[in-house]
């Protein structure tokens, strides 16, 4: 646990220094702070890839268009609010049916660089040769994947849309949804099908791809383009811990500067939440409840064993994706099914992770009465395969500073600015669906 002089502070909010010593603390905290640093990975964010105002005005459509689900009642927008930090803010997703879904939201923010998308990162990019590894294998061919250029974000758009779960319903329900699950060659044409009866996304796709008729385009075509839109308008990485990095010593409370040091110190934090993204996008078992539904052919409703669906490997039995850091004050709840409200109370988790599990109350931590009796117990079975580092790496006092510091990785002005980017209508005529525009 990190021990230094003291003096009264409220975390994440700064007092003026009174005195010299405490002049002298805060001197000591940026020094100490700036070391770790230099001692750790470059936690610098890539900046953006370049996106073309047709190809973002083309994706920014796709991504509010109902037109791009099964019943053409949900778009990406439903779950990825811009008015509620790029997540729905609920545990677990409804779906399409009325239900829940068996994973809770990711955010979007800063995904340049990411490299292995979802939960048990079933889309992932290869860093070295560009290859992408997808649930849809040789079905994705060389040509779609050509087109994908942002690489892993732009390959999982294509998912979602395919998923019976997020958008594309039910058989009997619409003509997509009657295809086979598995045929995505026939899901995305039918997808593009229904894009090519606009005549305006007819426009749009070819002013975002000059020289290509429409007619020679693939749902890949539209999967770069929403990739480019959540590049270029969710990319919010000018946080006071940026402009700390940059230089600015004045950038981070005291508060914020002793989580930093805990952060990138004695908790260890840095280990799965380094480098630019702050995660390393490894899978990890951070023995955490099973509710909802469940992903996958578990043993029994709720038994998600996430990695393993991916990859058919027992050793990835119920380990999921390091998720980013960046703006996380925004897109509580945590937890790959939502399981901890707040952001403080997923810290302090790692506290003790193994008895927090066996004493979990669902109906303390989770808000949606819906979900209180949908806890799979299968704790044990979670706690033999639990990654062993992760035990004891926070203490309580440590719990109110990390939680500081995180609260220091949110880019305030553009998380504010993003209802900014819903478009007040989209080409198919249906109504534009974000919480930006009401409930």
């Amino acid at each position: 646990m990190l021990v230094l002089a003291a003096c009264t502070e409220v975390p994440g909010v700064e007092v003026a220094p009174s005195t010299y010593a405490e002049r002298r603390l805060r001197v000591r905290l940026v020094r100490d702070l700036r070391d770790q640093l230099a001692a750790s990975e470059d936690t610098t964010p890539p900046p953006a890839p370049e996106v073309s105002d047709a190809l973002y005005t083309l994706g920014q459509a796709l991504f509010h268009d109902p037109l791009l689900s099964g019943n053409r009642d949900v778009a990406c927008s439903t779950c990825h609010s811009l008015g509620l930090g790029t997540d729905d803010d609920e545990a677990l997703p409804v779906d399409a049916a009325g239900g829940f879904g068996p994973r809770n939201t990711p955010a979007l923010f800063n995904l340049q660089g990411v490299d292995r998308m979802f939960w048990d990162s079933r889309v992932a990019r290869d860093p070295i040769d560009g290859r992408l590894t997808t649930p849809a294998g040789p079905a994705l061919s060389s040509e779609m994947s050509a087109v994908l250029a942002f690489g892993a974000i732009a390959a999982q758009a294509l998912f979602p849309v395919a998923d019976r779960h997020e958008m594309r319903g039910y058989p009997g329900e619409n003509e997509v949804a009657d295809l086979e699950d598995g045929d995505w060659t026939g899901i995305w044409a039918a997808l593009q099908a229904r894009l090519g009866e606009v005549p305006t996304y007819v426009t749009a796709f070819e002013d975002a791809y000059p020289g290509t008729p429409f007619g020679s385009m693939t749902f890949a075509h539209a999967a770069q383009a929403l990739a480019g839109f959540e590049l270029r308008a969710f990319d919010a990485a000018d946080t006071p811990f940026d402009r700390f990095v940059a230089g600015d010593d004045r950038a981070l409370t005291r508060a914020e500067l002793r989580g930093g040091l805990l952060f990138f110190g004695d908790a260890r934090c840095q280990g799965c939440h380094g480098g630019p993204n702050l995660s390393n996008g490894a899978p990890f078992d951070t023995a955490t409840a099973q509710l909802g539904p469940g992903f996958g052919p578990g043993p029994g409703p709720g038994d998600d064993r996430g990695r393993e669906e991916a990859t058919g490997n027992p050793t990835d039995r119920y380990q999921f994706r390091t998720p980013p850091l960046r703006n996380v004050t925004e897109t509580a709840p945590y937890g790959h099914a939502g399981q901890l409200p707040t952001l403080d109370s997923w810290v302090a988790h790692y506290q003790d992770p193994a008895g927090r599990l066996r004493a979990y109350d669902i109906t303390t931590e989770v808000g949606d009465p819906r979900l209180h009796d949908q806890l799979y117990d299968n704790r044990e079975d979670v706690l033999a395969l639990i990654t062993p580092f992760l035990t004891g790496v926070v203490e309580d006092p440590d719990v109110p500073l990390l939680t500081a510091f995180l609260g220091a990785l949110t880019d305030g002005q553009a998380v504010d600015d993003l209802c900014g980017s819903v478009p007040s209508s989209v080409p198919s005529g249906l109504v534009v669906l974000d919480r930006c525009l009401g409930p």
